[in-house]
């Protein structure tokens, strides 16, 4: 069973879920929480596996709340939730660690599947906010490139930017005539030398600091 806390201030919001979520054979919703200090103590106590976290709440917002509960060496997956279609705080959430985030208003089957995607380890990102999150990047002020990234090999800056573009690994092997698994290492070691937890932190990186084309 995947263990999921639903933190959120809105009751009504929270019992759809519940029900939702709870309708799964392989889901099990196992502790709420209206607000961010709440949801730390629920968290700690419950230890789910992931934690679907709104972002603005009273007493403590999600940012804050996520980036605790995410300091324990034990840290559940977070997916951050939000009502607007580009959220800032959303990108910041992804920064701190969080697994991404889901538009409150998102279908079912794709919040269901949001949950098992990032309880295996993998990212997700609100397909219809994607577009615009990244284009603020693009247009705000390249930030300074890190002296990590000058770490990185030629083929290694090839495989960065074709990830970077939001090729998966299958797509970035048949372009660069490459197999799979090696795709794969590449990645590894980029993401290690970069300090990045996953593909979706190398994409807000690669916009942050105008390495995306």
């Amino acid at each position: 069973m995947i263990r999921v806390v639903l933190v959120d201030d809105q009751a009504l919001f929270r019992a759809g879920i519940r029900m939702l979520v709870d309708s799964q054979p392989d889901l099990e919703v196992v502790g709420e929480a209206g607000d961010g200090r709440e949801a730390i103590d629920v968290v700690r106590a419950s230890r789910p596996d992931v934690v679907m976290m709104d972002i603005r709440m009273p007493v403590m917002g999600g940012l804050e709340a996520t980036a605790q509960i995410l300091a324990a060496a034990d840290a559940p997956r977070v997916v951050m939730l939000t009502t607007f279609d580009l959220d800032e705080a959303a990108a910041r959430a992804i920064r701190q660690g969080a697994s991404g985030f889901l538009l409150k208003d998102a279908d079912p089957e794709f919040l269901l599947a949001a949950i098992r995607t990032v309880h295996s380890g993998s990212s997700v990102i609100a397909a219809s906010a994607t577009r615009e999150l990244f284009a603020h990047f693009a247009e705000a002020e390249a930030a300074p490139v890190p002296p990590a990234y000058g770490e990185l090999t030629d083929r290694e800056r090839e495989i960065f930017a074709l990830a970077a573009r939001g090729l998966s690994n299958a797509e970035i092997a048949a372009r660069e005539y490459l197999s799979e698994a090696t795709v794969k290492t590449h990645i590894s070691r980029i993401l290690a030398k970069l300090a990045l937890r996953d593909r979706v932190q190398l994409v807000v990186f690669a916009f942050e600091h105008g390495l995306a084309s």
